[in-house]
C-alpha cells in the first residue's frame, strides 16, 4: 500500500496517466461524483483517472492524508476557471497493496457541476482514440 501511495503521488505530480496500471488493480471499482452508478474494472478506472488527469491544472495538491488498515483519505485542492474546488479521494487497497476501489467527492456545487462539463468534454475528446467496449459504454451512460 505504501509503494502504491508513493507511485500515485508520483503520478499526480507528473500529470502523466501512464503508470496507472502499476497502482490500479484489475477488479478497480471507480466511484465518482458526477456518475450514478460505480465503474467496474481496471480499464474504466483508468479511462476516468485519465480524463480527470487532463481536466485538472497545475493547482492540484493534496493538503491532507489519512491512512488506516487498508484505506487512505487524500483531500486535496485545486482552482479551476476562478472556482477553488476541495475534494477527497478515498482508495482501498486489496492484499496485494493495488488500489481496489477508489472513489472521489467534490465540492462545492458549483465546482462539481463545472468538473461535470468539462470531464464530458474530455471523455469526448479522448473518444478519438480507440477505447474498449466498457469505457465506450460507461461515456455512453454518463449523464
Amino acid at each position: 500500500m505504501e509503494q502504491t501511495l508513493t507511485l500515485w503521488h508520483a503520478l499526480v505530480a507528473s500529470g502523466d496517466p501512464a503508470g496507472l496500471d502499476e497502482v490500479l488493480a484489475d477488479d478497480c471499482v471507480f466511484i465518482s461524483p458526477i456518475l450514478h452508478t460505480p465503474q467496474q474494472g481496471k480499464d474504466l478506472a483508468r479511462f476516468y483517472l485519465t480524463g480527470a488527469m487532463h481536466v485538472f491544472n497545475d493547482s492540484f495538491h493534496y493538503v491532507k492524508e489519512v491512512i488506516a488498515d487498508n484505506h487512505a483519505v487524500l483531500e486535496f485542492n485545486c482552482t479551476v476557471d476562478d472556482v477553488v474546488i476541495n475534494g477527497v479521494d478515498i482508495m482501498t487497497f486489496d492484499e496485494e497493496g493495488k488500489i481496489c476501489e477508489f472513489k472521489v467527492m467534490l465540492r462545492p456545487l458549483k465546482g462539481m457541476q463545472m468538473m461535470q462539463t468539462k470531464m464530458m468534454a474530455m471523455l469526448d475528446a479522448m473518444s478519438g482514440r480507440e477505447q474498449t467496449e466498457q469505457e465506450q459504454s460507461a461515456k455512453e451512460r454518463a449523464l
